[in-house]
């Protein structure tokens, strides 16, 4: 099967409460194959991290920011996983932006890419959800950042097989 790298900027967008936007997915071909993922997607060729979180904002949520509503990077990540028969190697970029309530309020979920639904999560049911969440420990990584603020390097959050800690159980 055919590696597809990927190169990702990532969204943590806060409402004025906290609260996380996650975005639901599901893989098609393995039933109850479901996770909450953040706001964000695929660096195009010729752009660069922020002005693909920008972009990949207003395509998933109808916002219009500016690129500097946007924090440093935060966080890294690299992960392998397989989606719909194919598989992944992603490397991910993670920017914090939070929102006034009424941005919040105007949020409208791309229904094509969060077709399985969308929560606003806060971090107490980050921390005690069942449900797949990704990146891992982000409740505990997202009241790290709140508290502290990013650090002067980017946290690596890791380097993760979805697949193989899935089948491990």
């Amino acid at each position: 099967m055919t590696l597809h790298r990927w190169h990702t900027s990532r969204v943590l967008l806060l409402d004025d409460r906290d609260r996380l936007l996650l975005l639901c997915g599901r893989d098609p071909r393995r039933d109850g194959a479901r996770w909450w993922f953040t706001v964000g997607g695929g660096i195009e060729d010729g752009e660069d991290a922020l002005a693909a979180a920008v972009r990949e904002l207003r395509e998933e949520t109808t916002l219009t920011l500016t690129a500097d509503r946007l924090g440093p990077l935060a966080w890294t990540r690299r992960t392998r996983f397989g989606v719909d028969g194919r598989r992944f190697d992603q490397s991910e970029e993670y920017r914090l932006c939070r929102l006034t309530a009424a941005e919040a309020a105007a949020v409208r979920i791309d229904t094509e890419v969060a077709r399985h639904g969308h929560h606003w999560w806060s971090i107490a049911e980050l921390a005690t959800t069942g449900q797949t969440v990704r990146p891992r420990r982000l409740a505990q990584h997202l009241a790290a950042l709140l508290r502290d603020g990013p650090g002067r390097v980017p946290l690596h959050l890791g380097d993760f097989d979805e697949d193989a800690d899935l089948a491990a159980g």
